[in-house]
C-alpha cells in the first residue's frame, strides 16, 4: 500500500497543477584527470610541448624497467623550478583515473622518464 501511496504521490501532485520534483542527473564520471608527474631528468622534459604523446617508464631498483603509462597526453609542462639540483623536472599529463593512480604510486617509489610516441 505505501508503494502505491508513494508511486500515485508524484502523479497525484503534477495532476493538481505543482510540478512534479526535478531529478537530478547523476555526477559526471571523470575518465581523465591531469596527473602532476616528477620526471627524473629534466632535459627530457624541457623537449616535451603541450599534445605530445609521452610512455612513462618506472625504473625500479628491484627489477627491469616497466611501462606505466602508455600515449599519456602532455597537458602542461610547467616552468623549471628554481633550485632543485637534480630533482627532476614536473609534467602534467592527462590520463584515466586509474593510470594517475599507478603514477602517484610508482613515481614516490622509482624514477619516471618518458619516451616520446
Amino acid at each position: 500500500m505505501a508503494a502505491l501511496l508513494t508511486a500515485g504521490g508524484t502523479e497525484a501532485r503534477a495532476s493538481r497543477g505543482s510540478a512534479p520534483p526535478e531529478a537530478k542527473p547523476p555526477p559526471a564520471v571523470v575518465r581523465m584527470v591531469s596527473a602532476p608527474v616528477r620526471i627524473a631528468d629534466a632535459a627530457t622534459v624541457r623537449l616535451l610541448r603541450p599534445g605530445d604523446r609521452v610512455d612513462v617508464v618506472a625504473a625500479e631498483r628491484a627489477g627491469p624497467p616497466r611501462v606505466v603509462a602508455t600515449a599519456a597526453r602532455v597537458a602542461e609542462v610547467p616552468e623549471p623550478e628554481q633550485g632543485v639540483g637534480d630533482g627532476g623536472a614536473l609534467v602534467v599529463l592527462s590520463v584515466p583515473r586509474e593510470t594517475a593512480r599507478a603514477l602517484v604510486g610508482v613515481g614516490s617509489v622509482s624514477r619516471l622518464a618518458v619516451t616520446l610516441c
